[in-house]
């Protein structure tokens, strides 16, 4: 039994939606990270649930690994075929299955992405709030838990997914949930599934919570003398109840990153940018309660406005933040890590990955989710150049370590996948005994995205 049969019966069962094609496997193989180019074995676009099932079906009796794949948008290596086998492009299953906009949810298949949904909400009032910035599909963003800048009010996909229907290892469909907005019947086997990066189960459709368009939106700008003044206001903020919709910090360098890639002249110091939903007057007030929560930490240059075209050129710019990364160094590779404490530790973790980048004279800009705790380092280097490569993971290896020593952990979203496997025992300790029975219990054959998330147990 091999990987060959494995694409020979399934050539019979998709025709020509098998594919070994070089270009295609390469595609597939890519990946936002330093990670070599891993191609799978071959491609399958499958276009139901139960050919997701047939096809798991025929790996699962030659031990072929499968690895689902959304977008390919994701920052750990999740959809990389690092032991071979067959690409899932999930692609074709992208239909808006139902919107119920009397119970506000929405059934999609996993390939619809985030604007995709968007887009098709527009005319009920309602829309999807868990915004990665990146157009992920939406089986991959449940796959990796994925969360972004309005996970303060909105919370993440934990939050926001209701209800799944996955195929097991053996090609078994499931459904996890309901469309009733509790329950306390049993396990909850969807909070399992979401952020399992593709290593439980394979996701062929989601409930999804959705929320009404607010009525009036306003967003914000702020500069500050320096970090530590933008996260005691951020904490101040939350404190003192003020309904954000989101809060990001952005350091000096990464403010100069956005000035060279957009053409803009913001000043280059810590920044805070700030989005309030509500009714027009609510929105008025947070602005106001906010602008003075700012200037009692030195924050001025307070801006906001309510013109949909500024807030959407504020948050594009900021959605591109790994780009205008790259634009300080664009001979270099970047990478991008991130990790999450509790809020009253942000100002120390971010002190602490300021110190480090500065003593290993690592170029880095610092952006995040500082609503939540939550925040990102991009770092460029050339991955040639053996020292400055092992000067990365040596600032990769010391925030994690942070992370955890400040009651956090490893990653608040961009997940587990190849790169931070290392840390899942420091973090979990005897928990990653009962992940490993789990994993053994519904894929005993390890075909569902193997080597992803949990460490051998030697390590």
């Amino acid at each position: 039994m091999t990987i060959e049969t494995a694409i020979d019966n399934l050539r019979t069962l998709l025709g020509d939606r098998l594919t070994t094609l070089d270009a295609i496997l390469d595609q597939h193989g890519q990946n936002e990270a330093y990670y070599p180019v891993t191609p799978p074995d071959a491609v399958a676009f499958p276009e139901s649930t139960n050919e997701v099932s047939e096809i798991i079906k025929i790996c699962a009796s030659h031990a072929c690994p499968v690895i689902a794949f959304g977008t390919g948008t994701s920052l750990e290596g999740h959809q990389l075929a690092i032991q071979g086998g067959i690409c899932l492009d999930m692609s074709r299953m992208n239909a808006v299955l139902a919107v119920n906009a009397e119970d506000m949810d929405a059934v999609v298949q996993p390939g619809v992405t985030r604007e995709q949904l968007n887009q098709d909400l527009r005319a009920t009032g309602l829309f999807f709030p868990v915004d990665p910035g990146a157009n992920a599909s939406l089986g991959g963003m449940a796959a990796t838990r994925a969360s972004g800048t309005t996970a303060v009010r909105y919370g993440t996909m934990k939050e926001n997914v209701m209800a799944l229907e996955v195929v097991l290892a053996d090609g078994t469909i499931i459904r996890t949930g309901t469309r009733a907005r509790k329950s306390s019947a049993g396990y909850d086997l969807t909070k399992l599934i979401v952020g399992s990066e593709g290593t439980l189960g394979i996701i062929t459709e989601l409930t999804l919570r959705l929320q009404g368009q607010p009525e009036a939106i306003s967003a914000a700008t702020c500069r500050f003398p320096d970090i530590d003044a933008a996260v005691n206001t951020v904490i101040q903020t939350i404190q003192t109840g003020i309904p954000m919709a989101r809060i990001e910090l952005i350091d000096a360098m990464m403010v100069r990153g956005f000035n060279k890639m957009d053409g803009t002249t913001l000043p280059e110091a810590p920044h805070l940018f700030i989005e309030f939903h509500g009714s027009a007057n609510a929105v008025a007030e947070q602005a106001e309660q906010f602008g003075e929560i700012a200037a009692d930490f030195g924050g001025d240059d307070f801006k906001w406005t309510t013109k949909a075209e500024d807030r959407n050129a504020l948050w594009k710019m900021r959605h591109n933040a790994f780009y205008a990364h790259k634009a300080l160094s664009p001979s270099l590779r970047a990478l991008a890590t991130d990790i999450c404490v509790p809020i009253s530790r942000l100002a120390e973790a971010i002190d602490f990955a300021v110190e480090k980048s500065e003593a290993l004279e690592l170029t880095t800009t610092i952006i995040g989710h500082v609503g939540d705790g939550n925040f990102h380092c991009s770092l460029s280097f050339d991955p040639d150049d053996a020292i400055q490569f092992a000067r990365v993971q040596d600032f990769m290896h010391q925030l994690a370590r942070q992370a955890i020593s400040l009651d956090g952990t490893i990653t608040g979203e961009h997940g587990v996948g190849v790169g931070k496997m290392k840390y899942m025992q420091e973090e979990h300790g005897e928990a990653l005994t009962v992940m490993r029975s789990i994993k053994r219990a519904m894929d005993p054959n390890n075909i569902l995205n193997p080597g992803k998330i949990l460490p051998s147990s030697n390590q």
